[in-house]
């Protein structure tokens, strides 16, 4: 099966760590009897020769040799072989010229795909049918095997592969009206019914959501709860709770405390993944999950809500209830995915706030987590219920801060109790003051603490803030980080800051020069001490100075327009960022608003990261900010969250926004 190898210069090719002169050991290691090599030289091929879905000459190279694995009887672990190769060829791929050279490569050796089709080894029959609909180009051919091998086989888990590769022949043929793709549709339909067994009909359910939600049955949500509930009682009565109990090894002992039902969850999100945006449909779903008598199909329904929640704006009280309950459950891993869900919710885990405030109190060792590595840090409960703006956080909080180990992170939490934690304001301010000036971690102690008591408004902290502007050594970047946060926090108190404006006034020449002349206008209101500042930040080279100050600029409104003309030149800026921030500051400043329109509605419809930037500039601006205010209707009227710029959902942010957009249309906008 390695014929060949060494004629190929492999040290002329390359991958994603460099040479690829070690791929032979790599293919080898594939047909290794040692379980651990293979899975070692598994990891090495999906890590450099196909990184992160990415395709290489290298790769291109391995092709022949890797379908001679698949082939070869002796291999073991060859159902792995067959899904790299599915996924090294996949059509959502790179559309670069290499990735269609190697779908090319597979097409044209399709054939050897199908005569794995009935191989012995449950596995490769498993892992075929995806490659069958990906590269044999005979879409006749390839619903006729498909077709054949449901009719002989006898394995729920290939029969379930079998299933879901039909719903993707569909979807690549039906759109070109190919005639066996309807016969596909009709195999789906009848796969769906009795007599065939719960499981692989909630296959093919879901994949008839995502290919024909025509023919879904009336009654979706209560057919795909009964069979999800008989496919547990299936399960259980077969003596198989969960992924099996897997080799006596460290992985398999984890996978015994922790159990999981992933074929389960693959099928339900199928489902939920298909069924978009008929979001009463999936909450209702989730709601069956929830109530299910089996733990293992509510911990797949925690942690489903929670995909919801991160893309939906509605239909969250309910799931969130219902995951409130879990909190009880006598399985610790189902209570803990109800926890880890919770805490990301922010203001949406309210519904379950009754149930983290009885966990909280009847509990005490979980107010703290103490890891094995690293600082204690705030529970998952109690963080969740602070989170959600619960005031009943804040009694447990105080007894937490009066206590032998306080978290760093408590702080943090702080700003989401908004002024219901005004009472913990004495003992912050008494442990920001016993911060030692000297210690390695200045920022993991002060800067939560510094958040807070800048969140509470807590004047009377002044004197510790000043403390840390004075006496932190000189060193590396943490103390620009402690310092910024402390400058914040009296940017924040105001005029009741007025004794440390010559703490303030020399930043003014140091890295943190926008944060403190920002302070600076916040407590003093003298627009002639801080323009210079701006003005000079404002050219500078980074960008991220540059919006800082364009920001600063803003708030001081007419007094900044002396800044126009670097504001307009940055308001045509390639940086979206930069556009925006400018753009908000000229209108603040001069009233242009025929200038800056343009770039707000561009930025707010390409952009949509740039959002609560613009949400907050028309809510300061008052009547004045009417123009864009058909925007921020829409934003509320929308029922899906924004992908931020980590490229997922984030409900805070997203939360966040939403709060400005009313804000702005009720007039209660915040200079």
């Amino acid at each position: 099966m390695f014929r060949g190898i060494d004629e190929v210069d492999w040290a002329s090719l390359r991958h994603a760590n460099g040479s690829a002169e070690d791929v032979p050991g790599l293919l080898r290691g594939l047909a290794s009897a040692d379980p651990a090599e293979r899975q070692t030289a598994l990891d090495g091929m999906y890590g450099a020769l196909h990184h992160q879905g990415d395709v290489y000459d290298s790769t291109l190279a391995c092709v022949p040799f890797l379908l001679a694995l698949a082939a070869g009887e002796e291999v073991p672990d060859r159902e792995d072989v067959v899904e790299l190769l599915v996924s090294i060829g996949d059509t959502g791929g790179p559309r670069d010229d290499l990735a269609a050279g190697a779908r090319t490569a597979l097409r044209a050796r399709a054939e050897a795909f199908v005569r794995l089709a009935g191989d012995a080894d449950a596995g490769v029959r498993r892992a075929v049918p995806g490659a069958l609909v990906r590269f044999l180009d005979q879409p006749a051919r390839v619903l006729a095997l498909l077709r054949e091998r449901i009719t002989v086989e006898r394995d729920d888990r290939v029969l379930l592969a079998l299933t879901e590769s039909l719903g993707l022949f569909v979807q690549r043929y039906r759109p070109d009206g190919v005639a066996p793709a309807a016969e596909a549709v009709r195999l789906l339909t009848e796969l769906s019914g009795p007599p065939y067994g719960p499981g692989l009909r909630l296959a093919a359910l879901g994949q008839l959501a995502g290919c024909a939600p025509e023919l879904l049955p009336a009654d979706l949500v209560p057919t795909v709860v009964h069979l999800l509930r008989d496919r547990s009682g299936q399960r259980a009565r077969a003596g198989r709770p969960y992924d099996g109990p897997g080799p006596d090894t460290l992985a398999g002992r984890l996978r015994r405390l922790r159990p999981s039902d992933e074929e389960g969850s693959r099928l339900l999100r199928t489902l939920h993944t298909a069924l978009g945006g008929r979001v009463a449909d999936r909450v209702a779903l989730l709601c069956g999950q929830l109530t299910s008598p089996d733990p293992l199909d509510r911990c797949n329904g925690v942690w489903m809500s929670a995909a919801l929640l991160r893309e939906w704006r509605s239909g969250h009280a309910e799931p969130v209830t219902l995951i409130g309950t879990q909190l009880g459950a006598s399985e610790g891993w189902l209570h803990d995915a109800a926890v880890a869900v919770l805490v990301e919710l922010f203001a949406l885990a309210a519904p379950a706030a009754d149930h983290l405030h009885a966990l909280v109190a009847c509990r005490p060792e979980l107010r703290v987590r103490h890891g094995e590595r690293g600082a204690p840090t705030l529970g998952g409960p109690l963080k969740a219920l602070a989170r959600a703006g619960d005031a009943r956080a804040t009694p447990v909080l105080a007894e937490v801060l009066a206590g032998p180990v306080v978290p760093d992170d408590l702080g943090l939490v702080i700003p989401h109790l908004g002024r219901a934690a005004l009472p913990l304001a004495p003992a912050l301010r008494r442990r920001l003051a016993r911060v030692p000036l000297d210690a390695s971690d200045p920022h993991e102690r002060a800067v939560p603490l510094l958040s807070a008591l800048a969140a509470l408004g807590d004047a009377e902290s002044v004197p510790a803030v000043s403390r840390l502007l004075r006496g932190l050594p000189d060193g590396p970047r943490r103390r620009e980080t402690v310092t910024e946060a402390a400058v914040r926090a009296l940017g924040a108190f105001g005029g009741a800051a007025r004794e440390a404006i010559p703490d303030l006034r020399g930043l003014l020449e140091t890295d943190c020069a926008v944060a403190a002349a920002d302070a600076l206008w916040s407590v003093t209101g003298d627009a002639d001490a801080v323009l210079p500042v701006l003005l000079r930040e404002l050219t500078g080279r980074a960008s991220s100075r540059r919006r800082r100050a364009a920001a600063v600029l803003g708030r001081l409104g007419p007094a900044a327009r002396p800044a126009l003309p670097g504001l307009r030149g940055m308001a045509r800026s390639g940086d979206p960022w930069e556009r925006v921030t400018a753009a908000c500051a000229m209108w603040r400043a001069a009233g242009e608003p025929e200038q800056v329109l343009p770039v707000l509605r561009s930025a707010w419809a390409d952009h949509p990261g740039t959002r609560r930037t613009v949400a907050g500039c028309v809510a300061v601006l008052g009547p004045a900010g009417a123009p864009l205010h058909d925007l921020l209707r829409a934003e509320l009227a929308s029922p899906r969250r924004h992908p931020t710029a980590r490229g997922g959902y984030g409900i805070r942010e997203d939360l966040e926004l939403l709060r400005m957009c009313r804000e702005a249309l009720a007039g209660r906008g915040h200079p």
